[in-house]
């Protein structure tokens, strides 16, 4: 049974605890995926998290939100709530990135939150980054999927990358605190305080779901890897890359050509993206568009 109808349920009694008159508000399904269902109820979000979600891995990442409030958007509880075969999360709803004006991207502030991430303390003992695992579902996905012409290069340059990479080794040992899954989908303008003038509230970094310690070049991976196969314009990657370098961030040296840092896990970003865009390809039964291809072709260029 899905768990939408209970998930839209739990979201407007979080919204009301004690209701008294009966609620107007129209409720908003924000995302219904299989590894994500996502509601929302006046002011409050809950998310679905994906099936055989960790409950203690969960509840770590929920307390290093609430520690880190300055970079995280902090949940509306301290621990997922259990509904049907789901655990469930709730949060205060922040406006996101418009995609439909790309000329005010925030990099800066994501590359300024991804600073301060790294170089926060973990507050409490964190399972590892689960950005790699993320990747190797990605290919596992494409070879359920079946075979198409371009799984060739994708394949040769999965199997280019060290074990770490592919999740089939640990990650090299550190204590950094990484997002996992950094793109500008995750950030949102948090709610302004009640006694301030209408205004729009600071950016936050949001969807723990990959959270812990790992290797902070991951979080930089996604725009490093599109700037490299030409989707992201090099103004873009030099402000986001220069934020980052401002604010202290660890994951690259202080000055100089950042590629050996970045190089692994952008070529894994790289894969991962080109996976999903052949899964995506083949349910749909259609050809690759330009953009989708361009990927493709880095990864030939990778093999």
């Amino acid at each position: 049974m899905t768990v939408l109808p209970a998930l839209l349920t739990a979201a407007r009694a979080a919204a009301h605890p004690r209701p008294h008159h009966p609620c107007g508000c129209a409720p908003h399904t924000l995302a219904d995926r299989p590894d994500a269902t996502v509601v929302r109820h006046a002011g409050t979000v809950a998310k679905a998290h994906a099936p055989g979600t960790d409950p203690a891995a969960l509840t770590l990442r929920l307390a290093t939100a609430r520690a880190l409030p300055g970079v995280l958007l902090a949940p509306l509880r301290p621990d997922p709530l259990p509904v049907h075969d789901r655990l469930v999360t709730f949060w205060p709803y922040g406006t996101p990135v418009d995609p439909d004006t790309p000329d005010d991207a925030p990099w800066e502030a994501a590359a300024t939150l991804l600073a301060r991430l790294h170089t926060s303390p973990a507050p409490a003992p964190l399972p590892p980054m689960r950005g790699p695992a993320k990747a190797a579902r990605a290919l596992a996905r494409l070879r359920a999927a079946g075979p198409h012409p371009a799984r060739a290069p994708v394949e040769r340059a999965w199997s280019t990358l060290p074990p770490w990479a592919r999740a089939e080794a640990p990650m090299p040992p550190s204590t950094t605190v990484c997002h996992g899954d950094l793109h500008l989908g995750q950030l949102v303008r948090a709610p302004a305080a009640a006694d301030t003038p209408p205004a729009p509230g600071p950016w936050r970094l949001i969807d723990v779901d990959d959270l812990g310690t790992g290797v902070p070049a991951w979080d930089l991976a996604r725009p490093a890897a599109w700037y490299a196969c030409g989707l992201l314009p090099p103004e873009e990657w030099s402000r986001f890359l220069t934020a980052y370098r401002t604010a202290g961030g660890p994951a690259v040296p202080p000055a100089g050509d950042p590629w050996p840092a970045l190089e692994t896990a952008a070529r894994a970003l790289t894969v991962q993206t080109a996976a999903l865009t052949l899964v995506k390809a083949l349910a749909a039964g259609r050809d690759l568009d330009e953009v989708e291809q361009a990927v493709v072709d880095a990864c030939d260029r990778m093999a």
